[in-house]
């Protein structure tokens, strides 16, 4: 990949853009870039000294066209008019998963993909590799609580990233060792059905090296005619290559287990992080680590130091009187999984679930499965849908899936009175899903409920 002066991004402010654009700017050159609206992860960015603007101004990307590569994240509109400047301007330029793609090239390439828990997962794996003392450089999906950022830099060539099938933009990464946590259908607007889905992590375990090794969660259908590499199988408890076994739970939701793994086990392992799901997670990060040839002492050190990853599974408030979660979960087996967690820590409390649907498709898609979901809950509050990328599609709306939930405590309310709304409600245990601007209330909310418990 050629180097550049200039590293311009559109979108910047994006979780995975957001860790190149720090990648270049550590690199010492000259980082800018464009979103449409400010946020914590920005205002970041800003600190660290990467310009940002929020209004779409072409006149930004700057002139020196032969020094300026663009890089830009298929969330944004075609019709962006720095999009069209970049386009027909000349520029060098390319979407963020090529982009990483060419990173990760040159080096060794750990790879977590999956419909969920591929962030936690990709996360805890390079902590893994950074607590053991070897290192690593890391793009991930989400910001780290032990390092409070989302990209870590190491001078040992190994390279943890996060494989996202949303574009196919995995399809851009040719890993030594990848693991798949699942296949479920999802971003049917880019797939039209589940079929395409499977085929699409079909061919990227196609691209795993020949002389690499793939982890596939045991049950996910994954097409292995193509795939040359050594497959392996994971479990949370199920006897297979990777798993837990001699579960023992732990006061506040934390298991003390044995890991077992082809070549021995591993006992009392502990992750730093309480939930079911999370030993879950992390047999699927041991499994890659023991295959890279992390030893057993330093993986279950590792294990126990992991804070966890922001807006996963993120308890915010743990009290008698009140307990506040929340989750990144945008996907109805998501939020399945992460209801069952919370009942499992917090069990006979009344739970109060806040949700903002994100996507007009993924809404009109999956309305049944999310209102099962959601039926979990001992109360919901509903909150409009969060368009991201889409325009609005007639007749789709919260409605779709607040009407089919089982729950006789529901209500649809507007953002601007959901601190209202809670006001008026004796909270017991609270939690917040969503991958839109739902973030915001986050410090609001949990203000708000240290004043009452």
């Amino acid at each position: 990949m050629k180097v550049y002066d200039n590293y311009y991004f559109i979108g910047i402010g994006g979780i995975g853009m957001s860790a190149i654009a720090r990648f270049f700017k550590h690199a010492g050159h000259n980082v800018s870039g464009y979103d449409r609206t400010p946020s914590p992860l920005t205002a970041q960015l800003e600190s660290e000294g990467i310009a940002i603007h929020y209004e779409d101004r072409p006149d930004l990307i700057p002139d020196d066209v032969e020094n300026t590569f663009v890089i830009y994240t298929p969330a944004v509109p075609a019709d962006l008019g720095e999009m069209r400047k970049a386009f027909s301007g000349g520029y060098a330029i390319c979407k963020r998963s090529r982009a990483l793609g060419e990173i990760a090239r040159s080096q060794k390439c750990l790879a977590v993909a999956g419909t969920h828990g591929k962030t936690t997962t990709s996360t805890l794996l390079a902590h893994i590799l950074t607590a053991s003392g070897e290192g690593c450089n890391a793009f991930l999906g989400g910001i780290s609580k032990n390092y409070d950022t989302n990209l870590l830099l190491s001078k040992n060539r190994v390279l943890v990233a996060e494989a996202d099938e949303f574009d196919r933009s995995f399809l851009q990464l040719f890993p030594d060792i990848a693991v798949i946590t699942a296949t479920d259908a999802d971003h049917l607007d880019i797939y039209s059905d589940h079929a395409h889905v499977v085929e699409a992590f079909g061919e990227f375990a196609s691209q795993v090296s020949k002389d690499g090794a793939l982890v596939i969660k045991q049950g996910v259908e994954v097409p292995l005619g193509k795939v040359s590499a050594k497959v392996y199988r994971y479990s949370y408890d199920t006897p297979c290559d990777f798993y837990a076994a001699d579960i023992t739970p732990l006061e506040g939701g934390y298991f003390d287990f044995t890991l077992v793994h082809p070549s021995g086990r591993i006992p009392h392992c502990k992750v730093g992080v309480p939930g079911w799901v999370n030993v879950e997670n992390a047999v699927a990060a041991s499994a890659v680590a023991l295959l890279h040839g992390i030893t057993g002492d330093a993986l279950r050190g590792a294990l126990a130091s992991f804070s966890g990853v922001k807006r996963r599974f993120d308890i915010h408030v743990n009290t008698p009187e009140c307990a506040y979660i929340d989750d990144y979960a945008h996907h109805p087996n998501e939020i399945r999984a992460a209801i069952g967690s919370i009942r499992n820590i917090f069990p006979g409390r009344r739970l109060c679930g806040i949700f903002q649907p994100h996507l007009y498709t993924r809404t009109r898609d999956f309305a049944d499965d999310f209102a099962d979901a959601l039926g979990g809950l001992d109360e919901l509050i509903m909150l409009p849908i969060y368009p991201a990328r889409e325009l609005p599609i007639e007749g789709v709306n919260s409605e779709m899936i607040l009407d089919k939930v089982k729950c006789s405590d529901k209500v649809l309310v507007e953002k601007e009175r959901l601190m209202e709304t809670l006001r008026s409600r004796r909270i017991d245990c609270l939690v917040t899903f969503g991958a839109g601007d739902i973030d915001r209330f986050i410090q609001p909310i949990e203000e708000y409920l240290r004043t009452i418990c």
